[in-house]
């Protein structure tokens, strides 16, 4: 491993405006799990906050978006941000661990997020829930952040949902097992030398 790679502050600040969304967000790898989130969305806000927490990230996010309409603009919008600030903090990714597979219980759910920091993009998803809401909260707005994150990180992302009767609780344990998926596969690695890939580039 580079000296470099130890060294070198993996953070990145993005700023997105369309005209359905207005986003700030500032992302730091090797934060202590500081999170401030204002983005309109009550129920995302709680997810953040678990994804930061136990990833031991620092996230911040300012969202103004057309949720009058509906949250699906804002939320989208939020994991494109992710997604882009991730890829430019990481940078040519010298260094880092590049795989994770973590499973994280909720009570009675069970989850697990695979990742390949590959710069592939790829998603899949293996999850259903009982119910289509909660709250106020679309379930199926967890598709589109996840989706929207792992392409713009260029990530290869595997959420595998095993079981649950509960379905805060199995979302809770998806963004948990992001987090600390996503902390051991971004980690330096001192036995690593420059990039983890016999191509010699990610």
């Amino acid at each position: 491993m580079t000296q470099n790679a130890a060294n070198r502050v993996r953070q990145a600040d993005i700023a997105r405006k369309t005209n359905e969304t207005d986003i700030q967000l500032s992302f730091h790898v090797d934060g202590s799990g500081n999170s401030r989130h204002d983005t309109g969305v009550p129920f995302l806000n709680h997810m953040l906050d678990l994804f930061t927490k136990h990833g031991h990230f620092d996230l911040q996010v300012k969202a103004v978006g057309d949720i009058d309409i509906d949250d699906h603009h804002t939320v989208e919008d939020i994991g494109i941000c992710l997604g882009l600030a991730l890829k430019e903090a990481l940078g040519d990714k010298a260094g880092i661990r590049r795989y994770a597979s973590v499973f994280v219980p909720m009570d009675e759910a069970l989850a697990q997020v695979i990742i390949d920091v590959s710069n592939r993009p790829h998603f899949e998803y293996r999850a259903s829930y009982p119910s289509a809401q909660v709250g106020a909260f679309t379930v199926e707005l967890v598709h589109e952040f996840l989706w929207k994150l792992a392409l713009e990180a260029r990530i290869t992302l595997h959420v595998i949902v095993h079981y649950g009767q509960n379905t805060h609780h199995m979302i809770e344990a998806v963004f948990k097992a992001l987090g600390r998926a996503l902390d051991e596969a971004t980690s330096i690695d001192p036995r690593v030398q420059g990039v983890p890939s016999t191509k010699g580039v990610l």
